[in-house]
């Protein structure tokens, strides 16, 4: 009796045993299985944020490239602009000076005034007329201030135009029609040494008056205004 019941205990015990190996066994197994399939999952995980990151550079690189390209085309319009803006300011400044040498704006600045005077006259001389300003004399001076840069002349306050013309009518010149007496002050805006300069210099305007008995005189002026022309 005993030893049936001695028997049926190792029987158990076998049972118990072999069936705790096969949990344990079973239990190892799913836990490999788990392990493999965290880290099966975790693979793929990786593997799509670093496809992710790639294309996030990738794009962030065309980015980068459309960046230096605007970045190319904003210096190219800013140059343009510039350009544009020099070229307006330019023709705005010869519009300018167009409006001040047609006589169509008041112009202010410095420059020079010489004045023209019939000479003294000698009795024991054939004629009068060798000591009278004529038109001619008055004709060179302009003309000198003119070449030597003068932007705007008036003639006993009258302002010129590119278009005004002098006569001499007796003892009177005729400028545009208005007639002005001796002497004849002529007025100029400019750079006042230039100016003075152009008239003086030897064997020039101003010996030639002398020599035809003009009595001549310079003066250099700090500031001068001259009102547009007037319209008939």
């Amino acid at each position: 009796m005993k030893t049936n019941k001695r028997r049926r205990n190792v029987i158990f015990s076998l049972v118990f045993l072999v069936l705790g190996f096969m949990i344990s066994f079973s239990y190892q197994n799913t836990k490999k299985d788990e392990k493999q399939e965290i880290s099966e999952s975790q693979f793929e995980r990786d593997l799509e944020l670093r496809n992710e990151l790639i294309e996030q550079e990738e794009k962030n690189n065309d980015l980068y490239k459309e960046l230096k390209e605007s970045q190319k085309k904003l210096v190219q319009l800013e140059k343009n602009l510039s350009n544009e803006a020099e070229t307006y300011s330019n023709l705005a400044e010869d519009a300018q000076k167009y409006r001040i040498y047609l006589g169509k704006v008041a112009v202010k600045g410095e420059g020079v005034q010489i004045t023209l005077e019939d000479g003294e006259y000698n009795p024991k001389e054939d004629s009068v007329n060798n000591y009278l300003v004529h038109e001619h004399h008055v004709f060179k001076v302009i003309n000198e201030l003119y070449v030597s840069g003068a932007q705007a002349i008036s003639i006993n306050g009258q302002r010129l135009s590119h278009n005004s013309y002098i006569l001499c009518n007796g003892p009177v010149i005729e400028v545009d029609g208005y007639q002005h007496p001796a002497p004849f002050v002529i007025t100029a805006i400019g750079d006042s040494d230039v100016l003075e300069g152009a008239i003086n210099i030897n064997g020039g305007v101003k010996d030639l008056l002398v020599n035809d008995n003009v009595r001549f005189s310079l003066e250099k002026k700090r500031s001068i205004q001259m009102e547009p022309l007037k319209v008939n």
